[in-house]
């Protein structure tokens, strides 16, 4: 299936963003978290203006179909940049045809642009499909992960 338009999302796209948040809350079967407190729109149309912020959709036929978000992380030991994809989901019709991937390459070219050296990303574990995709695209490292709360 070929995808009719990736694009980045900029700071006028509030109804996209919208959209996407509302996708990723189906994806992830959390719309709590995605769409229960959506941020007002001086601070969407801020974070779309962050060049370290990345937010790309895939549309088909006007529908966001997919999307991704991620971050630009400036190394602080190299002149150089990785960046960490917080958030990738497709449609459920529309998963294993190649969407993620497309998503994914658009960032490789962004990433390129900006110098950085690596893309990296977590998944679950028991998420076998998210795994497959992406020992199919990269190499494996197994790490565990914490979230320290901020008091």
């Amino acid at each position: 299936m070929p995808i009719h338009n990736i694009r980045r999302l900029g700071p006028d796209d509030l109804d996209l963003h919208a959209r996407l948040m509302t996708l990723f809350g189906e994806a992830f079967e959390d719309p709590a978290t995605y769409t229960g407190a959506r941020p007002g729109p001086d601070h969407v149309r801020r974070l779309l203006n962050d060049q370290g912020f990345v937010a790309l959709i895939a549309l088909s036929d006007g529908a966001v179909i997919g999307g991704l978000a991620g971050y630009e992380l400036v190394k602080f030991e190299r002149e150089r940049s990785e960046f960490y994809i917080y958030d990738l989901a497709v449609a459920a019709g529309f998963r294993r045809k190649g969407v993620a991937t497309a998503l994914i390459g658009r960032l490789r070219g962004i990433a390129s642009e900006r110098g950085a050296h690596v893309i990296f990303v977590q998944a679950d574990q028991g998420d076998g499909p998210a795994i497959a995709h992406y020992e199919g695209l990269g190499i494996r490292e197994d790490v565990l992960h914490f979230d320290i709360p901020v008091p």
